[in-house]
């Protein structure tokens, strides 16, 4: 058994582990599939139903694979022993999945956790910071792709199709998330999504994406004008740019995260837009598209290297549009490493 998660047990005094959520069955396990990732005194289990148990044997050697049929309690019954105090994801499992195994295990305790397995994720090893780099190499050659394609006219949904092509093309095997691409005073909405409005010239034309690759998740933002940007376009963007390029230059082990927050936000507030800057700085990456610790004023949790992390500050204005920058950086001793390499001068279209 995995040192950490006899560790685990040892603190929270746990017979058992119960793993639901799929980015933590996948770390701990290598299993992709649906079910559940049991951890015992008496051995390690992966619990699917036969659309996965081929894969399971495959992704998860020194794990004995059953093959269960939904509702699992009864299946599950047999893995432990009266008692026996089991801890499950708390904040992943569904909560008719936990009525269930309460009510069909009647001899377990179950303990939720919060979050703890999350935190084994945090510190990346350089096979995952390698597989983050390629997702963020496979964004950076789609944004190249993007600009010889983008026009006055075009849709937002069309440009969010044409990022999605070019990542498969270049090896994603998935997106990170819903593409954004968001134009004109769409682009004052961070999480917009793209629609039928058709790209004029003197947009802002905001594209927030990430490739999926080998399980883990990139992300980039990059802002561009479409034809030729106004002062006060240009205005916003250099404050944005110049907020971005601090957080960046800040990042380093050692600091909080609320630390590297208020370098960028200050430059902001400082310019007389604090008011329109609403989100955190950043989050880390990794099997999962929003990982912890974040880059955020109330998170005080002290950056370690090899933490993957995003700084992405913006300003969003209603009824004139807006402007994020966005890179994914490796947390170093004395610094980071940036994975992306996208241009961040402002582009006119």
């Amino acid at each position: 058994m995995d040192e950490r998660i006899v560790k685990l047990l040892a603190e929270k005094g746990l017979d058992a582990l119960l793993v639901s959520g799929a980015a933590n069955m996948r770390y701990l396990a290598g299993f992709t599939g649906e079910g559940y990732v049991v951890f015992t005194k008496r051995g390690q289990y992966v619990l699917t139903d036969s659309r996965y148990t081929v894969a399971a044997e495959e992704e998860a050697p020194g794990f004995q694979v059953i093959e269960v049929h939904k509702p699992y309690p009864e299946e599950l019954s047999v893995l432990f022993a009266e008692d026996e105090k089991v801890g499950f994801e708390g904040e992943k499992m569904l909560y008719a999945d936990f009525e269930g195994i309460r009510d069909g295990i009647s001899q377990i305790c179950l303990s939720p956790i919060a979050g703890e397995l999350d935190v084994l994720r945090q510190v990346k090893e350089q096979w995952e910071i390698d597989r983050i780099a390629k997702a963020e190499e496979i964004g950076d050659k789609a944004f190249d792709a993007v600009l010889g394609f983008l026009k006055p006219g075009l849709t937002e949904l069309e440009v969010a199709a044409f990022l999605e092509y070019q990542m498969k093309c270049f090896g994603a095997e998935d997106l990170s998330f819903n593409t954004i691409a968001a134009a004109g005073l769409n682009s004052a909405k961070p999480h917009a999504v793209p629609g039928a409005y058709r790209l004029q010239e003197g947009d802002f034309l905001t594209m927030d994406y990430g490739a999926l690759y080998q399980g883990y998740h990139s992300d980039m933002t990059r802002t561009v004008v479409i034809g030729k940007a106004s002062e006060e376009q240009k205005k916003i963007y250099h404050i944005v740019l110049e907020a971005q390029l601090a957080g960046v230059d800040a990042l380093r082990a050692g600091l909080r995260g609320s630390d590297v927050d208020k370098v960028s936000r200050d430059i902001i507030a400082n310019a007389g837009y604090g008011a329109n800057f609403g989100h955190g700085l950043g989050h880390c990456v990794g099997l999962e598209i929003h990982e912890s610790p974040r880059l955020s004023p109330k998170d005080e949790t002290v950056l370690l290297p090899n933490m993957v992390i995003t700084v992405e500050p913006g300003i969003y204005i209603k009824g004139f549009g807006g402007v994020r920058i966005e890179d994914t950086l490796v947390v170093k001793e004395g610094g980071s490493l940036n994975l992306a390499h996208s241009p961040k001068k402002l582009i006119e279209i």
